[in-house]
């Protein structure tokens, strides 16, 4: 089949997208009669932009489009979607504020602000998607060795070099990691985002990490649509980058050891980690690498002190609301962002450096983790 259904969030978006369109049309169209021709093009040309937006998010049509149209379509018809909600509840408000004098004014200024939100919102987010940030987070380690006291691990995750993140831009992030002074930095996945991207720069970047035990990682599942894991493989292994693909490796601390195992993007609703608990080392501190955090409850049960992660995004544009967070993130994992522990065992989920869908951060700074080890 040339098309796979994306039910979320892609065909939700679209849905929700064309819903909304349709509404707001009907609304344009009885406050400005004399206007129809003008909407049916404009409603005809964002239908259009949506659904093209949606198939791109399939990977046997992506490779028909320049990576650079297919990147900001797609980000248009997603920021053209947050429009239409925007301008509908706009409409709402001020179609309000025709029968009820007293609120009139309150009303129009609400409808005003919940138009302008959505581009103010972007507009922010853009200008501050790539204020990178070190995030330190300290993680405590049942029965940690002295020698592993404070051992600094710096993580980089969901690179996503592309046309919403430079070469250039990504130089400073690793440059951020390299002033850590790392004992050892690791590499999470999503060193793009789709075929096209500059790969090799990304790679050619992260051969500047140092640290004192070396580089290690993991794959994404970005890699996996761009069907780049073997090449990424090769490649990072030829720079001193060597991916953990069902693979474990020891590090020695002085006279401490701990044992790092990589697995490759775990898919949802599979068997997570199977074959996972061969390469747990008896005796020692166990770290797991994972692209996406949700493996962390089996992780535990496995056996592995500490999972670090990413994929979230952090949810890239999350919006507190009375003490809860809300973002897309949530509806695919509970793991979203910061530490979680959960009897003995942690994960720690980093929100990253890039973004896909939209160049737009909101709630989710990017940053570089630091992550320092102690004991509990």
């Amino acid at each position: 089949m040339l098309l796979r259904i994306h039910f979320f969030p892609a065909l939700c978006f679209l849905l929700m997208g064309l819903g909304f369109l349709l509404v707001v049309y009907r609304r344009l169209v009885e406050r400005f009669p004399n206007l129809r021709t003008v909407l049916v093009l404009a409603t005809a040309i964002s239908c259009v932009l949506q659904v093209l937006g949606y198939v791109l998010e399939f990977q046997r049509v992506q490779p028909y489009f320049r990576v650079w149209w297919s990147t900001w379509l797609a980000c248009a018809a997603l920021v053209e979607e947050m429009f239409l909600v925007g301008l509908y509840f706009a409409l709402l408000a001020w179609s309000k504020a025709q029968f009820q004098a007293p609120r009139r004014a309150f009303l129009q200024a609400a409808g005003a602000g919940l138009c302008i939100t959505p581009i103010v919102g972007t507009a922010f987010g853009i200008v501050t998607r790539n204020q990178f940030r070190v995030s330190e987070v300290k993680i405590p380690i049942p029965n940690l060795p002295k020698d592993l006291e404070d051992l600094r691990i710096v993580q980089l995750t969901d690179i996503h070099l592309s046309p919403f993140l430079s070469e250039r831009e990504f130089a400073r992030a690793v440059d951020m990691a390299n002033e850590t002074r790392p004992h050892l930095a690791l590499v999470t996945g999503d060193l793009i985002t789709r075929r096209g991207d500059p790969l090799d720069a990304c790679l050619r970047q992260l051969a500047r990490l140092r640290a004192e035990a070396g580089v290690l990682g993991c794959l994404g599942n970005h890699e996996v649509y761009a069907r780049v894991e073997n090449y990424v493989t090769a490649e990072a292994r030829r720079i001193g980058i060597e991916l953990l693909r069902q693979q474990a490796k020891v590090l020695q601390f002085g006279g401490a050891r701990i044992n790092f195992a990589g697995v490759d993007y775990q898919k949802m609703h599979a068997s997570y980690l199977a074959g996972a608990e061969r390469m747990i080392m008896p005796g020692v501190v166990n770290v797991l690498l994972s692209h996406n955090p949700d493996v962390f409850p089996v992780a535990a049960a496995q056996g592995y002190d500490l999972t670090i992660a990413g994929h979230t995004h952090g949810g890239q544009v999350d919006v507190e609301l009375l003490h809860q967070h809300l973002n897309v993130a949530r509806y695919f994992t509970r793991y979203v962002r910061g530490l979680y522990q959960e009897g003995k065992s942690s994960v720690y989920v980093s929100t990253g450096i890039g973004t896909i869908g939209a160049p737009v951060r909101l709630g989710a700074p990017p940053e570089v983790s630091l992550i320092r080890l102690c004991a509990t």
